[in-house]
């Protein structure tokens, strides 16, 4: 099985506000590398920040052993502790006492999908610390939510 590395990043101007979205794929052996961004007019950081893993995994054409670097502990929980909590309950959470539907439920069901298809492995990197594949994200996705404001 292929291996790579998926470097996501997302963020807003204001939360909610434009949004924008950023991945870069690399595969090790080769060096070979893409990398994509996007954005919307008015969306969350932590829709922007599963877009990006969405995106990134979607541009995968076949199974695929997948290192995911990001900077999202909401993303990295979501996939290693939360996810399988939620597709148990029917795609909901306890919300002060009573179940709510989980936000974000169409990109954690879509992400859940592409899961099922590749081995994904989450590796949590530190935002702004000079690591320079978050950092090449973080650009991307700025620039793709600059061009709402």
């Amino acid at each position: 099985m292929i291996e790579v590395h998926l470097y996501t990043d997302g963020g807003c101007s204001g939360n909610p506000g434009p949004g924008g979205w950023a991945y870069l794929l690399r595969h090790p052996d080769s060096g070979k590398q893409t990398e994509a961004s996007g954005g919307e007019e008015l969306t969350t950081n932590n829709r922007m920040e599963l877009s990006a893993v969405v995106e990134g995994l979607t541009a995968l054409t076949r199974p695929t052993r997948v290192e995911l670097f990001t900077d999202s502990v909401y993303v990295g929980k979501g996939l290693s502790e939360w996810m399988p909590k939620w597709k148990a309950n029917g795609w909901r959470r306890k919300e002060k006492g009573r179940w709510a539907e989980v936000k974000n439920v169409d990109l954690w069901q879509k992400l859940d999908e592409l899961a099922a298809k590749h081995t994904v492995k989450y590796t949590r990197v530190a935002g702004h610390s000079g690591h320079a594949e978050n950092d090449r994200v973080d650009e991307l996705a700025v620039a793709a939510y600059q061009k709402y404001l």
